[in-house]
């Protein structure tokens, strides 16, 4: 499987992980005909630096604008400042759609991976992002 995403919003994830970082980012990705062309960054409530939660008033006015500019929700994305960009058992556990793209991005030892992953009855399948120049789409 494989989801194409622009350039910029790869730098945008990047940007806002090394921000909240150590603390664990996290936001929604939003897709126009199959590209991912649209991130929003949303605060982790937990403050932590191992897990995330969402809230709940900035996911509603997300999926809102999303509405609004007719983007279709298609990914979660959530940072590993320490860890690599896998799925841990706790990401495992909590996803639970099995149609949305959940996107990790690692900073561990100094690098910047950004992997992408189909979590379906505790399965995980990774999905090939095809990076492509925002002027593509």
């Amino acid at each position: 499987e494989k989801m194409k995403i622009c350039e910029s919003i790869i730098k945008q994830l990047i940007a806002h992980t090394k921000k909240d970082a150590p603390l664990e980012a996290c936001g929604y990705l939003a897709a126009k005909d199959g590209v991912i062309t649209e991130i929003y960054a949303l605060n982790n409530i937990d403050k932590s630096s191992e897990h995330f939660s969402f809230d709940p008033k900035e996911q509603f006015c997300a999926v809102k604008d999303m509405r609004v500019k007719n983007l279709e929700l298609c990914g979660v994305y959530h940072s590993h400042p320490a860890t690599p960009a896998r799925p841990s058992e706790e990401d495992i556990k909590l996803a639970f759609d099995p149609d949305i793209l959940y996107m990790i991005v690692s900073l561990a030892a100094g690098r910047e991976d950004v992997q992408a992953y189909k979590i379906k009855n505790q399965k995980v399948e990774p999905v090939y992002l095809e990076v492509i120049a925002d002027e593509e789409v």
